[in-house]
């Protein structure tokens, strides 16, 4: 078997508009395609004896043991490869249950799909299953453990931690967007202007004078003696020879630690000779040159979070520890406790495991004990110098014991700290009494600090303590972060469609950023080149925080390749469906290519609009699995569908008397007349057209004024600038060059439509083949420029894409030979000799047609020898 490719989705996509989380496997299983699992002696046994956990699949059954069933009853590869990718997750600590297989188009070829959690684990979960498939039909032994670990270790590595996780969940929860910017925890809520960014628990609201007073503790302790808080008596040294005149200063017990550490990290508590301060003092400069020696005040730990100045959760923290029974070693209760199934490997579950490391060893020879001593009944013994979580430690939740008056003392910390999230470390022997009553002393104030504790108690009640910080930068519930995203999607028409939209915002005032086939514009400057039509350029626009209003073209390759970009949107255009591109990814038929544009509407918000083209049979059959509002456009006022929409009172797009026309319901609302608009060529070009009504409703629904669309539509100039390679019309003295991006036999059939009604004395067509259409795709390209020019040029694109030049010029003149034997052809590979030719060779009152791949190449050269004609220099020299 082999792996031909493997895409990870990671947004609304063709396999699934709800689940974005998709591995697509393109597996070719070669010669297994004749061995399903009944034919592989022992295959099911073998299976069955490795990963017997598999007995939960229900599969097609729909029943406990049904997968099983259709193991014994013989299935094919690729569906065994899925559920072993599902279940190798699963035991690494993702539970993830969703997964098909379908047939590639090709024999023996199919994509493999399954959800995942983390991304690299999702991949590796696919090259291991098909591993592992492998070795089952072969009867090799194999060790998954390896794997398994690696899956877990992967997913530490990706994920988000549990505070930065808990915040997004409940941003997601209701319904605001978020996109993570980098592989650690910085992450941004909202889109474009609208955003709010997190890092772990540090907002972008956060004071960064606060954060940096609770990452200097000497400065935190000062503020906090000034406002009478009690904080243990203290020291700051640099230096190992005031070591003991800092020990006799403030007394035994001691706790020392570096200045500005952070997560334990240097930490030695209840310190009681000057040789364990000693060594004590040595770990903590490593982390910091100075060095807090303070008291060692007696209690318990405790955390208490504040958010946005208000006390939202307190818990008890304690190390981890083993209790002992009079018989068994140290090591043998610290691997009992890790037997507690809430233990985990990271932050996987609600506990860590204990990790025995030269710091545990040396805790334990401290208390008199080694690995293998046997610990008396019921003795306590401290494992680790702090109480976190993720080195072993618990956590009680007890926000409803806090005594007021430590409530209030935590909330006027926060404001003394100025810190919007923070955690209040307090050493005392109980929590319900005031400090005052107990000596107990604040020890430190946190930024950013952890949620887990909180989240996920050892004992107690967990407590949502990522809704108050949401709530804190999103205080409006009708507030989601979101900015208009507008989509567009079809074979043709798209680019154009999206320009004009973000045109019209941008005049409304909107600071617009928008995609394209020829990049990635913001407020009209051109700031990524090339086809940007996939998720990471729309991710790219609404990561911008200067935008307030999107537009994002959406071709096949990104939504087949990883999905969209967006979860989302307030609108969606479907311009038309026609052959294109098929047989690439799998997709083989127009109805296929369907479903792929189909996405996009299924994403619109509720109270949205897909906006359909009512001409398209294909387009008009996806309104079926809309949960959004339904707008509908069309050529003809007396369509159908667009009549049985008005009746219900359903916002209408129509070319009727030569007018461009919005309706809502029966009632008309004229715009302008088709052949004032510039982009319709005097209302020539009927496919401009039907981009103009998909666009007025757009704008229309996102509250744009019909003089506003009028402003936009006058203003709108096919040109070079403003519509690159679409229908760009140049005049010379004596011929025409007419500049299309026609790259599919719809687009060519629209363009032909179109030049039928221009005046011109010839037509040349300067035409390539496209290397990755089908063969009858470009005899039919051959056949529409035999209808279409008096003459062809026939030149070869920059990329071949996967063709030879020769193959892809037959399949252009087998086309052009077949609707007309006699047709005049030139072949000239270079497309710059190709306009160059042209030109030269040009009759007075011809129209050269140049279908062009590589718009900006095509349009320089063009405009190049329109400037040297208007300078009166021969345009033929050089």
């Amino acid at each position: 078997m082999k792996i031909l490719e493997i895409n990870a989705m990671r947004g609304p996509n063709y396999w699934s508009v709800r689940r974005h989380k998709l591995i697509v496997m393109v597996l070719d299983l070669e010669k297994m395609e004749e061995y399903p699992s009944n034919k592989i002696t022992g295959f099911s046994d073998r299976l069955k004896k490795m990963l017997p956990s598999m007995y939960s699949h229900r599969c097609s059954v729909g029943t406990p043991g049904g997968f099983f069933e259709r193991l014994d009853e013989g299935t094919w590869m690729g569906h065994i490869i899925e559920h072993i990718a599902l279940e190798i997750q699963t035991l690494a600590g993702m539970d993830t249950g969703f997964g098909r297989t379908r047939g590639y188009g090709e024999k023996g070829v199919y994509n493999v799909v399954f959800s995942y959690m983390e991304e690299s684990v999702g991949r590796y979960a696919a090259k291991t299953a098909v591993a592992i498939c492998e070795a089952l039909i072969s009867a090799e032994d194999y060790n998954m453990d390896t794997d398994i670990q690696h899956m877990r270790e992967l997913r530490e590595s990706e994920r988000l931690g549990p505070s930065t996780g808990s915040i997004v969940e409940e941003a997601e929860s209701r319904g605001i967007p978020w996109i993570r910017l980098n592989k650690h925890s910085l992450c941004q809520l909202g889109y474009g202007a609208n955003q709010k960014r997190i890092q772990a628990t540090v907002t972008s609201e956060t004071s960064s004078i606060g954060v940096e007073l609770a990452c200097d503790k000497e400065d935190t302790k000062h503020l906090l003696e000034q406002a009478e808080i009690a904080v243990p008596k203290g020291n700051i040294i640099s230096i190992e020879e005031n070591l003991k005149n800092a020990c006799s200063y403030v007394g035994y017990p001691l706790v020392i630690k570096p200045i500005d550490g952070n997560h334990g990290r240097g930490i030695t508590v209840n310190i009681n000779n000057y040789n364990e301060a000693l060594g004590a003092f040595k770990e903590a400069q490593e982390v910091s040159n100075r060095v807090i020696i303070e008291r060692y005040i007696i209690g318990e730990d405790y955390r208490l979070l504040v958010v946005n100045n208000v006390m939202v959760a307190a818990a008890k923290r304690t190390p981890a520890h083993v209790i002992g029974d009079g018989e068994s070693t140290i090591e043998d209760l610290i691997i009992r406790v890790n037997r507690d199934p809430r233990r985990g490997f990271g932050h996987e579950k609600v506990l860590t495991q204990i990790t025995i490391n030269n710091l545990t060893k040396t805790i334990i020879e401290g208390a008199g004990y080694t690995l293998n001593s046997v610990l008396p009944k019921d003795e306590k013994l401290i494992l680790k110098d702090t109480a976190n979580l993720s080195t072993g430690g618990t956590a009680e939740d007890i926000t409803d014991i806090v005594h007021p008056a430590n409530v209030s003392m935590a909330e006027r910390i926060s404001k003394i700290i100025d810190l919007d999230i923070c955690g209040i470390d307090i050493m005392t022997t109980d929590i319900s009494k005031p400090l005052s009553e107990t000596c107990g002393a604040v020890l430190e104030v946190n930024a950013g600090p952890g949620f887990r504790m909180h989240l996920a108690p050892t004992s107690g009640l967990a407590r949502n303590v990522a809704a108050p910080v949401v709530d804190k930068l999103f205080p409006n519930p009708d507030n989601k972060g979101r900015i208009p995203i507008v989509a567009v999607t079809g074979t043709n028409g798209k680019t154009t469609t999206t320009r004009l939209i973000a045109h019209m915002a941008k005049l409304r005032g909107f600071r617009v950023g928008y995609t394209t086939s020829d990049g990635v514009y913001i407020q009209n400057r051109l700031l990524m080149h090339g086809d940007c039509t996939g998720p990471s350029s729309a991710e790219f626009v609404l990561r911008d925080p200067t935008v307030n209003f999107a537009v994002l073209e959406c071709a096949r390759g990104g939504l087949l390749r990883a999905g969209l970009g967006f979860a989302k949107c307030d609108v969606a255009i479907v311009t038309n469906v026609a052959a294109d591109h098929l047989g690439l990814k799998g997709i083989h038929t127009i109805e296929q290519l369907a479903k792929v544009k189909g996405v996009l509407p299924e994403t619109v918000l509720p109270n949205g609009y897909a906006i359909l083209n009512a001409d398209d049979d294909l387009v008009y059959e996806m309104r079926r699995d809309l949960t959004c509002n339904l707008a509908l456009f069309s050529m003809d006022e007396e369509n159908p569908r667009i009549k049985a929409l008005q009746r219900k009172g359903g916002i209408t797009a129509v070319y009727e008397n030569g007018y461009v026309t919005l309706c809502r319901g029966a009632w008309k609302m004229r715009i302008m007349r088709a052949e004032e608009i510039p982009l319709t060529y005097g209302g020539k070009a009927d496919f401009m057209i039907q981009n103009v009504l998909a666009a007025v409703i757009a704008a229309n629904v996102r509250g744009i004024s019909i003089e506003d669309m009028k402003a936009g539509l006058e203003t709108f100039i096919p040109s070079p600038s403003q519509t690159p390679g679409r229908l760009n019309l140049f005049e010379f003295k004596n011929f025409k060059i007419l500049l299309d991006y026609a790259h599919n036999p719809a687009g060519m059939r629209a363009l032909k439509k179109f030049t039928d009604k221009l005046e011109c004395t010839m037509k040349v067509g300067i035409i390539a083949g496209i290397g990755d259409r089908r063969i009858e795709d470009n005899n039919e390209m051959g056949a529409i420029a035999a209808d279409m020019f008096d003459e062809i040029i026939i030149r070869q694109d920059k990329q071949l894409r996967g063709k030879t030049e020769e193959e892809l010029i037959k399949m252009l003149e087998d086309g052009i030979k077949k609707k007309d034997p006699n047709k005049k052809i030139i072949i000239i590979p270079s497309e710059r000799d190709a306009i160059i030719h042209a030109v030269t060779h040009a009759r007075n009152g011809s129209l050269i047609i140049l279908c062009s791949d590589v718009v900006p190449d095509a349009l320089d050269l063009v405009k190049e020898l329109k400037e040297k004609e208007s300078r009166g220099e021969s345009i033929f020299a050089g």
